[in-house]
């Protein structure tokens, strides 16, 4: 029996556009669930770099990063001497494309030996695994080497 035949049994009609519907919902939660994990992600990493927790911070950094990028001992020993004093992520995450967001962030921080404060900007680049369903730090810890 053709498609447009007047005599198609009425369940035939109703399953194509159910069917389309049940796609729309699922790719919808699927949605909502990775929009859920990024704020999720992004408020933890806020929490532990305003609480100086930068050990912390490096698990949300991408192991292909840390790899290319080691952090020393020195780096980590330079980065127990600041204590940040803000952290403020604007107008928050940005779509970058496909599975990407881009965050621009000021972060202020005082030098506990010295007790000068400055202000460094912090542009983080995160990706979101869809296999993980998890989101990671492209662009590493921020860098807060005086220039």
């Amino acid at each position: 029996m053709p498609l447009d035949d007047p005599m198609e049994p009425p369940m035939r009609r109703i399953a194509l556009p159910a069917l389309a519907l049940a796609v729309l919902v699922l790719s919808a939660c699927a949605a909502d669930k990775r929009s859920q994990s990024l704020n999720t992600t992004l408020m933890r990493y806020a929490s532990v770099v305003r609480w100086g927790d930068f050990t912390s911070a490096l698990s949300f950094v991408d192991k292909d990063y840390l790899k290319d990028h080691p952090m020393s001992s020195i780096d980590q020993g330079r980065l127990a001497q600041l204590r940040v004093t803000s952290y403020d992520d604007g107008s928050g995450p940005q779509p970058a494309g496909d599975d990407e967001v881009i965050q621009v962030v000021q972060i202020n921080v005082v030098n506990l030996n010295t007790q000068a404060e400055r202000s460094i900007v912090d542009r983080q680049r995160w990706h979101y695994d869809k296999e993980k369903g998890t989101w990671t730090l492209m662009t590493g810890l921020p860098d807060f080497s005086p220039h």
